[in-house]
């Protein structure tokens, strides 16, 4: 597979800094039992994104025959929530495009002799016709508007900030559920779903074996941050 038959794309999401979140997790203690997927009752305020239970997913046509699918390992998100007004919900979001994960089982070397980069995942983030991300090393995304669609979902949109050029993007977002206090961290944490699309050409890529158009998948946990007394 040539590298230049596949080029990524990069986010989005509903949700900024990225903030490393330590899970120093004991024995695993036994499930909490007050998990909620109703509307929203936690506690207003600001949540971080959990990076060890989070999940960004790319995908788009290639050769106009399947969905080719890859993703972001480090990402991070701030979300300032306030269930009592939703609409004043904000949340921003950013993803190392050096970080992109894909599927390649062959000897990547073997096949592109030629090739400066020492595997496919780094073709694909260090390229200039790719993410270019010596140039661009963050992928970012932040809310400016947040429309409730019914008690559990919501469409965000918000400016995405991609290979240097910033459009809007609405992703339609799902509330997932809720626990009172996290098993460990002992703070309210609440899980949401976001997929939403937008057009490579947008962003200055041009076609290349693959479609314009990028779906976006998002799917994470959020825990409230609490000021240390």
């Amino acid at each position: 597979m040539n590298p230049r038959h596949i080029l990524p794309a990069a986010l989005v999401g509903t949700i900024s800094t990225f903030s490393a979140l330590a899970f120093t997790a004991p024995a695993l203690a036994e499930a909490p039992a007050q998990v909620s997927a109703g509307k929203v009752n936690v506690p207003a305020g600001t949540y971080e994104l959990d990076p060890t239970h989070a999940a960004l997913l790319w995908s788009f046509r290639h050769n106009g025959i399947s969905n080719y699918t890859g993703r972001f390992e480090k990402v991070s998100a701030t979300l300032k929530l306030d269930p009592a007004k939703l609409s004043e919900s904000s949340i921003t979001f950013t993803a190392d495009p050096r970080s992109v994960q894909v599927a390649f089982p062959a000897d990547y070397k073997a096949m592109h002799k030629d090739s400066p980069y020492g595997s496919f995942a780094e073709d694909i983030s260090r390229n200039p016709a790719y993410l270019n991300a010596d140039k661009f090393p963050q992928i970012s995304f932040t809310s400016t508007k947040v429309e409730p669609t019914s008690a559990t979902t919501a469409d965000v949109t918000g400016n995405l900030t991609f290979l240097g050029v910033t459009r809007p993007v609405t992703m339609k977002a799902t509330f997932l559920g809720e626990i009172e206090s996290h098993p460990f961290l002992k703070v309210p944490a609440v899980g949401f779903a976001a997929e939403g699309t937008f057009k490579r050409s947008d962003f200055g890529q041009a076609e290349n074996y693959v479609g314009d158009v990028v779906t976006i998948r998002f799917d994470g946990e959020f825990v409230q941050q609490v000021e240390k007394k």
